[in-house]
């Protein structure tokens, strides 16, 4: 059967991250994807605007008894206050499932936090961006992001799309990214 993207980004991160490593979770949501990164990962720092994804993915992390992540009640934006050096990230764009859905990630905060998150990107490590795009804003969320993907530069970033091509609605798709070798600036 083939993949749903979700798990192939986690397939994706996995093949990278070991208990030396440290991780993002740049939308905690209901922390289904912090607990995935703490399993494997020495740090996992995990952020979201909303108290109830802090909540539950405390929650759930408590249930799993993982101890590994550091939750964060602010903007993904503020991840380079944050963290030096990443071998892994994962993004869930959209909105907080059965919370409010006027609360969505947009274009402003994400390129910054996924700006950060590359320059502090190790060679060889990873992004993995699940796109949902069926809500109000998604679609200018979707094709910004698409935009900067887009010219990253070759020489240093591998970026691959993985979706569904004969879905009808907005199937959410993933978008990966590799970092071949530091840029100019030694990021």
């Amino acid at each position: 059967m083939i993949k749903r993207p979700i798990h192939l980004s986690h397939d994706f991160l996995a093949e990278v991250l070991d208990k030396e490593s440290v991780a993002v979770d740049a939308t905690m949501g209901n922390g289904n994807d912090t607990l995935f990164l703490a399993q494997l990962a020495k740090k996992v720092y995990a952020f979201d605007i909303q108290q109830q994804a802090l909540e539950r993915t405390r929650q759930r992390l408590k249930e799993a008894g993982i101890s590994n992540a550091e939750l964060i009640l602010e903007g993904h934006e503020t991840v380079g206050n944050y963290v030096d050096r990443i071998r892994a990230a994962i993004f869930n764009l959209g909105y907080l499932p059965s919370a409010d859905k006027s609360v969505i990630t947009v274009p402003k905060t994400t390129l910054s936090a996924l700006e950060q998150i590359l320059e502090r990107l190790e060679v060889g490590g990873r992004v993995a961006i699940m796109v949902y795009y069926g809500h109000e804003g998604g679609s200018y969320e979707k094709n910004a992001l698409l935009h900067y993907v887009e010219d990253l530069p070759q020489e240093y970033f591998t970026v691959m799309a993985y979706q569904p091509l004969n879905q009808i609605n907005t199937p959410p798709f993933l978008i990966m990214i590799e970092k071949l070798k530091e840029t100019e600036n030694g990021n």
